[in-house]
């Protein structure tokens, strides 16, 4: 995937800012002008603080910083920065378009899975994609043959090396580059670097090898031990609570009723019955600044415990999935779920612990519980525009708070702020991306 990373969108960013090899644009019209250009790199350095660290480095700005570029910074601006800054900037949609169709074929290139007809489409796609690369930048001139680089025709040998070695992912450059890195730190001697380097190596294999061959792994391994931290909740195994961590007073107010209004959708509690789970909500709850996903997991801040520092990076907003009735605007009507996707801002991790003997005269609860809930209160994106095919989604502002059950929260989500809204991005689709695991 570096001959795209590092060839084709570095060549089609100097295109569009008329920096490429001496080429105007000819009887076409997809520059950038300068001023244009230059709001798109302000945006995208600024939008390193919304989007979570998780994520990777921040965005450099495409328009002035030329040294922070790597195959890594490249691959996350082309797939999830450009199609947000770039729409409605070209003088005709069709570059755009054109655009966008590569960052389909790269994330379909990228998912961890591929099938026949995966492949297929981007045989197709590719072909497609170059054909209309030819009409709009090479124009068939002679004098513009330039355009026309060896990895411009590679892309059409992509789904041929997937049919034949199968995804991307399985023999990309990424841990290679990653080695390499390692290293470096290796070379003690100037004079004889590659004598260290030798050394290095053959004293890593050997312990690698020791650790396999006797199963070693624990004693001999020279960082310190990962271990699950966090205080868990019983009931709820997807998830860890960190600190800070403080006692939230229950008051009367919108943020108890949203709560009523989470235990009495979960229960089934009629609305005649609610005043009774009230005197059983507790005078105070445990609010905890930190929630962390098992299993490797991103780990989600709430806004009300952590102030967001200037040169932070935002990890409150989220996914979260919940069951919708399709009918509740019918109250006639039999219900009928469905899940449906939103998105928001967490601002409270509760733990909220009922009086058992308040609730157990409640309809729906029972002597033998539960009676401690984990809950997230989100306040939710009204969102006004989505591009499903990119899994980009547009809001201006944020809506009503609502409490739900913390294993709805699926992950975290970035955003960019773009003249005047903002777009969500999500990460955590089918797409493979390089990380980095020191243990192997």
């Amino acid at each position: 995937m570096h001959l795209i990373w590092e060839n084709v969108v570095k060549n089609l960013m100097q295109m569009w800012t008329g920096q490429y090899k001496g080429l105007r644009t000819g009887r076409e019209d997809y520059e950038l002008h300068p001023t244009v250009w230059q709001a798109i790199g302000d945006a995208s350095a600024a939008s390193g603080n919304t989007i979570p660290g998780i994520y990777g480095p921040c965005p450099p700005n495409v328009a002035s910083d030329k040294m922070s570029w790597t195959a890594d910074t490249r691959s996350f601006w082309i797939q999830y920065v450009g199609p947000v800054l770039l729409a409605g900037r070209f003088t005709h949609r069709k570059y755009y378009t054109h655009f966008v169709l590569l960052v389909r074929l790269i994330r379909k290139c990228l998912q961890f899975e591929i099938t026949d007809q995966d492949i297929e489409d981007i045989r197709t796609g590719f072909i497609s994609w170059v054909k209309e690369y030819e009409q709009i930048y090479y124009q068939y001139d002679a004098t513009r043959l330039p355009m026309c680089t060896l990895t411009i025709h590679a892309l059409l040998h992509i789904a041929d090396s997937i049919k034949a070695v199968g995804p991307v992912w399985a023999y990309w450059a990424f841990p290679m580059e990653r080695y390499c890195g390692s290293l470096q730190p290796a070379i003690q001697s100037r004079r004889f670097p590659y004598s260290s380097i030798n050394r290095y190596v053959v004293d890593r294999a050997r312990l690698t090898h020791i650790k396999l061959v006797y199963g070693l792994e624990d004693q001999l391994r020279l960082g310190p031990p990962t271990k699950e931290t966090g205080i868990a909740i019983a009931g709820y195994d997807t998830c860890v609570l960190l600190h800070p961590h403080r006692r939230l007073a229950l008051d009367k107010g919108v943020l108890q009723d949203r709560i009523l209004a989470c235990l009495g959708t979960r229960h089934n509690i009629p609305p005649s019955a609610l005043q009774r789970l009230r005197r059983a909500l507790p005078s105070d709850v445990h609010s905890w600044g930190k929630v962390r996903i098992r299993n490797e997991g991103d780990t989600i801040r709430a806004s009300s415990l952590n102030a967001h520092a200037q040169d932070g990076r935002d990890a409150t907003f989220v996914r979260y999935e919940l069951l919708v009735d399709r009918h509740a605007r019918s109250h006639r009507r039999a219900e009928s779920y469905e899940m449906r996707t939103f998105y928001g801002q967490l601002q409270h991790i509760l733990v909220i612990e009922l009086d058992q003997t308040a609730a157990s005269n409640v309809p729906g609860f029972t002597a033998a519980g539960p009676f401690t809930f984990l809950l997230a209160v989100v306040q939710q994106c009204v969102i006004e525009e989505d591009n499903e095919d990119l899994d980009i989604h547009y809001y201006t502002r944020l809506g009503a708070l609502e409490a739900v059950d913390i294993s709805t929260i699926q992950c975290l989500v970035g955003r960019i702020r773009d003249r005047g809204r903002w777009a969500v991005i999500d990460r955590s689709g089918t797409l493979s991306r390089a990380l980095y695991n020191e243990k192997t």
